[in-house]
């Protein structure tokens, strides 16, 4: 008797899904409702489910027994449903799955999945159909559940449907689409009302730049300038020179040096412990999605991974970003809005490194080209008041790579 003939096995499951691109990431959408009913709040069963959706955990890295894609940017899912808040459509929760590790964070949000989600809504049939145009620009009124915002984007119609072939260029994809306007509202303020922690303070220690305490085989001297801010998502931007880096490098510099990965990964964890974000250095392994680290530099000519040569004069700082422990192919859209806000604000880091003065706007260069975003921030009480953000603003764009079903073993829920 063969194995199979001795263990009877219940068939799959089949749960309607979506394939989308968003930005330059890839993730698997679901409706929540459309999920077994024992996954449809937050728990280990759904974490099961989603982990055994996307393939994970694979100790060879491959994540080849499912739909992810063994990067940070295409280990993703999405759960979407219509909202019950005043003045808003749906809500988006967004799952980043580890590929070697049994573990989905939910600490924040996926800034250029964001961009998928207005177009799934309205095609999911989540959206009141009075409120969309036949031809024109649906804004679909989106909360982002794991850390309590308003999203807001301006999804183009035509002919009833989403329009989603266009002439929009993103560095990162390789064919253009149609544009997406992302507004998100408010993203340093904390409403107190999040799915996952990301949450807190503008700046977690009240300093536009802090003095980070670190073992000495981390950074010499044991100390390196940081500026440690929450706004898209908790992110921790240093001076690319105090690495020993020029902030032009590209994936394989980073990302085909170990040591140089577990030096990251260990300042990534002082700096969430210094935010508040953790309570002992050992709770960043459970961690990975949030506090992004970033590294940053002045403007500077180099070639971006598609071959072609970015000029430091069409840019106006140079930063990379790790995201689940790797330095990201382009750059994280949630990462993006810290950037905005960073370089709105005079002294910290990003600020510094793209000039010194407060910018509404940012163009900045990331391994794939580059990237302008937009944010305004105001500062209460007179020169010496806290700052506050009030909105960024950037552009995606997104698209249905195919649409039906999954299927996954019964046992994995």
């Amino acid at each position: 008797m063969t194995t199979n003939e001795a263990r009877p096995f219940r068939p799959q499951l089949r749960i309607p899904a979506v394939y989308m691109r968003g930005g330059t990431s890839k993730g698997v959408f679901f409706r929540l409702d459309d999920l077994p009913a024992g996954c449809r709040e937050p728990g280990p069963a759904r974490d099961l489910l989603l982990l055994r959706v996307i393939g994970s955990p694979d100790p060879y890295g491959k994540q080849i027994d499912g739909m992810g894609g063994a990067t940070s940017s295409t280990s993703k899912a999405v759960l979407v449903s219509r909202s019950a808040r005043p003045d808003h459509d749906v809500d988006y929760l967004f799952g980043q799955v580890a590929i070697d590790a049994p573990l989905v964070d939910w600490s924040g949000n996926c800034g250029n999945l964001s961009a998928a989600v207005g177009p799934f809504a309205i095609q999911a049939g989540l959206i009141d159909a009075a409120r969309l145009p036949a031809d024109g620009i649906a804004t679909v009124r989106i909360w982002q559940a794991n850390i309590g915002k308003t999203i807001l984007a301006k999804v183009p119609m035509r002919g009833g449907a989403v329009q989603e072939s266009g002439d929009f260029d993103l560095d990162g994809v390789t064919f253009p689409a149609a544009e997406i306007e992302l507004t998100f509202l408010d993203p340093g303020e904390d409403d107190g009302d999040a799915a996952g922690e990301g949450g807190g303070a503008l700046f977690p220690t009240g300093r536009v730049v802090d003095d980070l305490p670190l073992p000495e085989d981390l950074v010499a001297g044991g100390r390196l300038r940081a500026t440690l801010i929450n706004a898209g998502i908790p992110t921790v931007f240093v001076d690319a020179a105090d690495l020993g880096y020029t902030g032009a490098e590209l994936q394989d510099a980073i990302n085909g040096d170990p040591a140089a990965l577990r030096r990251l990964e260990a300042i990534r964890a002082h700096a969430a412990l210094r935010m508040g974000l953790i309570g002992t250095l050992e709770e960043a392994r459970a961690r990975q999605h949030t506090p992004k680290l970033a590294f940053v530099a002045p403007p500077a000519s180099y070639r971006a991974s598609s071959g072609k040569t970015v000029e430091a004069g069409d840019i106006d700082v140079l930063v990379r970003a790790l995201s689940m422990g790797k330095l990201h192919h382009a750059m994280m859209g949630t990462a993006a809005v810290a950037i905005a806000t960073a370089a709105a604000i005079p002294g910290t880091l990003v600020c510094e490194a793209a000039g010194g003065a407060a910018r509404a706007a940012v163009r900045f260069g990331h391994p794939s080209g580059t990237l302008r975003v937009g944010a305004q921030a105001v500062q209460d009480g007179g020169p010496d008041g806290p700052w506050r953000v009030t909105r960024a603003v950037m552009s995606r764009s997104a698209r249905i790579l195919m649409e039906g079903a999954v299927r996954v073993p019964a046992e994995a829920c």
